[in-house]
């Protein structure tokens, strides 16, 4: 009865994945499908680890990673904690907040691209009124990078948010009111009781996001294209230019997997992390 549910899955992620590592160790064009691949071993791995321009992408990916995900994280905790008391018109709160999470990376990326518009965007008009001064947000690499960190905030910070509020709902209240009795105090509370139900969640969305950050294509090109330069230019980015531009399908592949390598050993380090934290050692 599983044979079915078997073969689509081996159809459908297995083989591509295998076919595509295979790929990797081969010449190969897809521009030119009647040439045989030409089998090359490990170099195009070794043009991947001695290409400069291949290491200011992952520095570039590097600081997209950091900036958004810890961006997203503090912004995302906060809103959670604001929103996990009850008050009149929460969950109108709650839905507007959510709404972010429901736009397509496209069309938020073109949202954040007419806002930082240095003609008639509404961000440059604010800065230029309130400070005298008219930032070119797309059109210097610091800013740049900022505006895709910022545009990127906006939307996942719900993800976020949802997760811990839902750590936080789960506690139990018969815990939260006899800590109320015995007057434990917030910061007592939180460190006991609250902080052990939202820990794993914290560290889910931070993996979770971790991962989405570093193959973040959408909105990245609908707003810069990688400019101005090379600026924000992403190791997502450089691997559709290899692949789909230059049709070099043996390095773009190569790409991928150093790419799955990276997101694997990150995985495996919060993995760690959250872990030891669960554990009775890491409470000691």
């Amino acid at each position: 009865m599983l044979a079915p549910t078997a073969v689509l899955l081996f159809g459908l992620f297995i083989f591509p994945l295998l076919w595509s590592l295979g790929l990797s160790f081969y010449r190969y064009s897809a521009l030119r499908p009647q040439q045989a691949p030409r089998f090359v071993g490990f170099e195009n791995y070794a043009w991947l680890l001695t290409d400069l321009s291949i290491w200011q992408r992952f520095i570039a990916t590097g600081v997209l990673v950091a900036g958004s995900v810890g961006l997203q994280f503090l912004i995302g905790v906060s809103l959670a904690f604001l929103l996990y008391r009850e008050f009149k018109g929460r969950k109108i709160v709650l839905s507007i907040l959510i709404a972010p999470m429901m736009m397509a990376p496209v069309a938020a990326g073109a949202f954040f691209k007419l806002i930082y518009d240095p003609s008639f965007g509404v961000l440059t008009y604010v800065t230029k009124t309130l400070f005298g001064v008219q930032v070119g947000w797309l059109e210097k690499p610091a800013p740049a990078m900022l505006g895709v960190i910022i545009a990127d905030t906006w939307m996942w910070s719900p993800f976020v948010m949802l997760l811990t509020l839902s750590g936080l709902l789960s506690a139990p209240k018969h815990l939260l009111e006899m800590a109320q009795i015995d007057r434990a105090g917030r910061s007592l509370t939180f460190r006991y009781i609250l902080l052990p139900h939202i820990k794993p969640l914290m560290m889910l969305a931070v993996l979770l996001r971790t991962m989405e950050s570093f193959k973040l294509f959408d909105t990245i090109w609908i707003m810069t294209q990688g400019g101005p330069g090379d600026a924000t230019e992403t190791l997502a980015l450089a691997l559709y230019r290899v692949g789909f531009q230059y049709y070099n399908t043996g390095r773009a592949s190569a790409l991928a997997y150093l790419m799955l390598a990276v997101v694997i050993v990150l995985s495996n380090f919060y993995l760690r992390l959250a872990s030891r934290a669960s554990s009775p050692e890491g409470e000691t």
